[in-house]
């Protein structure tokens, strides 16, 4: 059944659009003959992978100390290295757009009233942190790392780091010390820089006394950095963690930020060092739920090229727009927002709790600060949706020009809320990637109409192609999502993974020398997109394959539900069990009238196969720190499989929701040893 058009940018803001531009630039630098189509210049993108990420530093004039000797060592994954021998800088980048027309940043948070920085003021705050840690003796390959809420402190942190060639690594402060421990230990950083607490939906937390633990347990650090978030005052000359060690109160280890940040004075002058290529740029991580986190490591050259690609041909964000994306600093679209500032654009933060005093307050905030693009995740969009909001109805959002999704699969009916209730002529950018490649693969194409559903393409330069059973490239149906051509984005290692053994393992082992991602892709003729959940979360009933995306956008159907979570339970004897979990909304009960209504919608929108074998109603659904379902550890634990030792709660946003599928598991066998 075709979808239906949803929207569709006019000729003038095509010919406006940046991939207009390089279309028109590709033809004429490089004598080719390429039409004003998407699908022909992604084909060639793929087709010609070095061409076109050389022409992507071209067209963007990267600003070299160094030339490359070569585009790459050879296109065979995972060990392909690009611009060799390159010296370049990622924030040296962000500050040739300085300019007094336009903001740096915007910021507001629970406790802080909407700010802007001025370029001329990041630069000199930037400058000040720089002089202190080279004073400090940081250098090029050291490790800076945050532990910090999303406020403009953070941005400045990690520009001053980076300035320097040093790798930047960030968690946010609602992490417990052990988790970040578990991070930050395996990368022997020497400076932290840390917040006194945070505020999220209206309340304070001090995390000093979590600040010290992880002093106390990562030696390496000689240095911390104290950002009074909760504290608006106090005495500069005190030691800002009060049970901090007399050895650490001898060595000055401890100190203000404001102590750095010389307000009365001339700032220093901000210098950038050029560091190679595939030099680390900063250091994410796996959500850790199920084993030690992954310290994925991405490369300063691979990050510039993918961010400005991206946020130029994908988002279309012209210089001195407005940029937003909802985010802890924990996520990778904290990293991605950053990558605003390369184009140009002001970078929007907000710190808090996006339902909070209501569900309202982000698109409060969107009108009250004039953002262009506003980026959020799908739960988000599904929980208005739910909730019966209707911003449209007080905001006129006369700045908006796209909103961004990602983080689960958005359904249909999520698309057609923010075209009803939001704005009918803005451009809805579904996205998909994940913290692997801190960037996505698939997105929006300013030059592509929005069907209801689909994700619209495929990004330039991403050899994306769904598998079948047989690794054949299928179109048209659902298939295991890889990439077979290399990308400059790809982590260059794991932090401390002798011989790739662990990276090669998470991408690699399926499929030789192409990327698995771990999801379930349909790409069209067209080349539009859907995802459909999480191959290792799929429910393979009797060898049928069942996206778990597609029972969750049934639910999304029925107000009486605010959340799900369904697994399928492989038994001894050869039999499956699927059990559906319901978190019901506020008053509402599991009735049978209920239960076979989601029955009937399941059955017509896709097949009795998609019936669960039971329904059963919960107090909570687990996700992670970063908002995923946590279906697999759900699975292990029903399955009578020891998760306590391998599972973190302190990875999670809600671990005392794992308790009801325990004691489900204690009391029920589900059948497990029939």
């Amino acid at each position: 059944m075709e979808s239906k058009k949803l929207w569709e940018a006019d000729q003038k803001t095509i010919q406006k659009s940046h991939l207009v531009h390089f279309i028109n630039w590709l033809n004429k630098s490089y004598q080719l003959d390429l039409p004003q189509d998407y699908e022909t210049l992604h084909q060639w993108s793929v087709d010609h992978t070095e061409m076109f990420w050389e022409s992507i530093w071209k067209f963007f004039n990267i600003i070299n100390h160094r030339s490359y000797d070569a585009i790459t060592n050879g296109l065979d994954m995972p060990d392909t290295r690009w611009f060799l021998n390159a010296q370049i800088n990622y924030a040296e980048h962000i500050f040739r757009n300085s300019t007094t027309e336009f903001p740096a940043i915007i910021s507001k948070s629970e406790i802080r009233d909407t700010e802007e920085l001025s370029w001329k003021e990041l630069e000199d705050k930037v400058a000040w942190l720089q002089k202190y840690l080279m004073d400090s003796g940081v250098e090029a390959g050291d490790c800076v790392v945050g532990f910090l809420p999303n406020i403009p402190e953070t941005t400045i942190s990690f520009l001053a780091a980076n300035s320097l060639g040093a790798i930047w690594s960030c968690c946010s402060p609602d992490f417990g010390a052990d988790s970040v421990v578990d991070r930050f230990r395996q990368i022997h950083p020497k400076i932290l820089i840390a917040t006194d607490g945070y505020s999220y939906g209206g309340k304070n937390f001090d995390r000093k006394e979590v600040v010290a633990e992880v002093v106390r347990q990562i030696p390496s650090i000689e240095k911390v950095i104290i950002v009074p978030y909760l504290e608006s005052e106090h005495d500069a000359s005190s030691v800002p963690i009060p049970i901090g060690s007399e050895t650490d109160k001898a060595a000055n280890k401890y100190v203000w930020w404001s102590t750095i940040l010389k307000k009365n004075k001339n700032a220093p002058e901000l210098r950038f060092t050029p560091v190679e290529f595939n030099h680390p740029i900063w250091v994410l991580y796996s959500s850790g739920t199920t084993g030690p986190p992954k310290a994925i490591t991405h490369s300063h050259g691979g990050m510039l090229l993918e961010h400005i690609k991206y946020m130029a041909f994908h988002n279309d964000v012209h210089r001195g727009e407005r940029f937003f994306w909802y985010s802890t600093t924990g996520w990778m679209m904290w990293n991605f927002v950053q990558a605003s500032l390369l184009a140009g654009a002001t970078a929007v933060l907000y710190d808090g709790s996006a339902g909070y005093p209501n569900l309202s307050a982000l698109w409060d905030f969107a009108e009250e600060a004039e953002i262009h693009h506003f980026g959020t995740s799908a739960p988000f969009i599904v929980a208005c949706m739910k909730a019966g909001l209707n911003p449209a109805a007080d905001h006129s959002f006369v700045a908006l020009r796209s909103i961004g999704s990602t983080g689960a699969p958005l359904p249909p009916e999520g698309f057609d809320w923010i075209y009803d209730h939001i704005k009918k002529d803005v451009w809805l950018c579904s996205m998909s990637g994940g913290t692997d490649v801190c960037t996505a693969f698939v997105g929006g194409c300013i030059m592509k109409p929005v069907y209801e559903g689909y994700i619209q393409c495929r990004g330039l330069g991403v050899s994306l192609l769904a598998y079948n059973d047989d690794g054949e490239s299928v179109l048209d149906e659902t298939g295991e999502m890889v990439v077979t051509r290399p990308m400059p984005c790809m982590p260059i290692y794991f932090w401390a993974d002798t011989e790739n053994h662990r990276y090669r393992e998470s991408y690699f082992s399926y499929y030789p020398e192409v990327w698995r991602h771990g999801d379930w892709v349909e790409i069209t003729k067209k080349g539009m997109l859907r995802i459909l959940g999480r191959s290792d979360a799929t429910l393979n009933r009797h060898g049928v394959r069942i996206g778990t995306a597609e029972i969750y956008q049934v639910l999304n159907n029925f107000e009486e539900i605010e959340d799900g979570l369904v697994v399928n339970l492989e038994l001894a004897n050869g039999d499956h069990y699927m059990p559906l979990f319901l978190k019901l909304n506020q008053g509402e009960s599991l009735t049978e009238g209920l239960i076979d209504k989601v029955t009937k919608q399941l059955r017509a929108t896709h097949s009795p196969r998609h019936v669960p074998d039971q329904f059963i109603a919960v107090e909570d659904i687990p996700y992670t720190i970063s908002g995923k379902k946590m279906e697999a550890p759900v699975k292990k634990i029903l399955l009578g499989k020891d998760t306590k030792s391998t599972l973190n709660p302190d990875a999670m946003r809600n671990p005392e929701s794992l308790e009801i599928y325990r004691k489900m598991a204690e009391e029920e066998d589900f059948k497990k040893d029939e």
